[in-house]
């Protein structure tokens, strides 16, 4: 039987296919995917033709945008994950293929000995998925990313488990950028506060943290709790001339929603003096996190 501390290191420790230094959540998004199947259903048993659909859904909501079709872009997952020794498909077909994936409705599922210790193991369960989403999505999203691989992510989130990263937070580093961009939203100038407490304003990583982002004065912004969400969601970006951008993917027909729009080509207005986010850390927001192209001038 395999054991615990093996279970947990296989799913965590997945082999993901990084061009040019890009993010590919589309591994760990599968095994979350298999992982919400499992508590629900006790079966982590996932035909292709749900697959297709579902987890395209997760890559392409939270996945870096991509010119790939949406059905290649599960199919490299759907079919890679065997590499790792965790996934196994019945019938066995090549890698990479949509075809054959559709001809012969395979089905794709845990190793059987990894399905068991996992279904024996609800805490195992929430382990893996928590150090999942914690190591490939920041806290502003990790919720969502749960919620639509079918996990519960107070379950998943509040269990009582390790922190995923050897890498230490700096802890007076959102006092710092909340002081440096005089305590409102970088986007919006939001700047409530209840008493001497800043309440809905939050020190953002330009460059997520878990992805080697630092902790460090060029690497941040404060934003308001609503505007955080949506640049971790890539619906807001920077140019290089750090003037908002609003993705062409962001809709909205409410005023309140529609205000996100009045946001697109505005010019940060950060104190006089001090760090901007580093052009290198604005690049990586703009390759990895912003969804596809910003809105017209």
């Amino acid at each position: 039987m395999t054991n615990r501390r093996e279970v947990y290191d296989r799913l965590t420790s997945l082999r993901l296919h990084q061009q040019h230094g890009r993010r590919a959540p589309h591994k760990p998004l599968l095994v979350l995917q298999a992982l919400g199947r499992l508590a629900s259903t006790g079966s982590s048993e996932l035909p292709w033709s749900q697959a297709q659909e579902q987890l395209s859904d997760l890559i392409a909501e939270f996945g870096p945008a991509s010119k790939t079709g949406r059905a290649q872009s599960a199919a490299y997952p759907f079919t890679r994950l065997r590499s790792d020794g965790v996934w196994t498909l019945n019938p066995d077909v090549p890698m990479d293929l949509v075809g054959p994936l559709h001809a012969h409705d395979v089905v794709g599922r845990f190793e059987a000995p990894i399905e068991a210790a996992l279904r024996e193991d609800s805490g195992l369960l929430n382990k893996v998925a928590r150090t999942l989403v914690e190591s490939h999505f920041p806290a502003t999203i990790a919720p969502d990313v749960l919620v639509a691989a079918g996990l519960d992510p107070d379950r998943v989130l509040h269990a009582a488990a390790a922190r995923v990263t050897a890498r230490r937070r700096d802890p007076g580093w959102r006092a710092e950028i909340l002081q440096m961009w005089d305590r409102q939203c970088a986007f919006c100038g939001y700047d409530g506060q209840l008493g001497h407490i800043s309440v809905g304003v939050e020190a953002a990583h330009v460059r997520w943290f878990a992805f080697d982002g630092p902790d460090s004065l060029d690497n941040g912004l404060a934003l308001c709790a609503l505007h955080h969400k949506l640049f971790d969601f890539g619906a807001v970006g920077l140019d290089t001339g750090l003037r908002i951008t609003v993705s062409v993917a962001f809709t909205a027909r409410t005023d309140a929603g529609r205000s996100v729009y009045d946001l697109h080509g505005r010019a940060l207005r950060p104190r006089p003096g001090a760090p901007v986010p580093a052009a290198e850390h604005l690049a990586w927001h703009r390759r990895e996190v912003f969804k596809g192209e910003p809105l017209a001038a």
